[in-house]
């Protein structure tokens, strides 16, 4: 049983079918069916058409950014072919978005890790011969150097690293917000409290999941 937000994403694979619906409504039906019952809501609904020509997915990357700004998950009728599209698993991976996949909804973790096991299992071969290198360049007689005791300045390293983490976090909701904030304005928001307002009255948490106030609007037009 469905229970929380949802964000559908539904593909086809050329313009004709995205035009006649040829694929689309039987997507549509299956999203329906899966969420039927429960406490659910579909916050929106993106149609990606496919083209031999390009590996961006414009119609993904909008469908995650509401999902981010909502805490939804991302809904999918057909995990198969898009499943194995390269650029579809890079960006579901790196935006922390829960998603499900009707045709296969126990997927959501264990399909996507498998998946990323091929590349994962890529890197530990580059590693190992990264390592290889090392030793043999260590047999020949270069000095390998390092930061092994110098524990406050690798300490120094980690937070900043860690601050940059979050920065970039902060700038990629905020880069999320500014186009619904914008449609606020344009419907005649003309103060941040009700800009506020109007992100609180369409159910858009904050970061850490509360409601928004005045400052918290303008950091975030700041930012963005």
């Amino acid at each position: 049983m469905a229970n929380g937000k949802f964000v559908a994403y539904y593909r086809v694979s050329t313009a004709r079918q995205g035009r006649s619906g040829l694929g689309l409504e039987a997507q549509k039906d299956s999203v329906a069916t899966y969420l039927n019952g429960g406490r659910w809501s579909l916050v929106g609904e993106f149609v990606e058409v496919e083209s031999g020509k390009r590996n961006d997915r414009p119609a993904l990357a909008e469908a995650l950014a509401l999902c981010r700004l909502h805490k939804a998950t991302l809904v999918i009728a057909k995990l198969d072919r898009l499943a194995r599209n390269v650029a579809f698993i890079s960006n579901l991976m790196e935006s922390n978005v829960e998603f499900t996949a009707v045709d296969f909804p126990q997927a959501n973790r264990l399909t996507i890790h498998v998946l990323a096991a091929v590349a994962e299992h890529e890197a530990v071969m580059i590693s190992a011969r990264t390592k290889a290198a090392l030793k043999a360049a260590k047999a020949r007689g270069v000095v390998l150097g390092g930061d092994r005791g110098n524990i406050a300045s690798v300490a120094k390293r980690g937070a900043k690293k860690s601050a940059l983490v979050r920065s970039a976090a902060a700038q990629e909701r905020a880069t999320d917000l500014l186009p619904k904030i914008r449609v606020i304005q344009s419907e005649g928001a003309a103060t941040l409290r009700e800009i506020a307002d109007a992100l609180n009255t369409q159910a858009i948490p904050t970061s850490r999941g509360g409601l928004w106030s005045a400052v918290q609007v303008q950091r975030v037009l700041a930012r963005a």
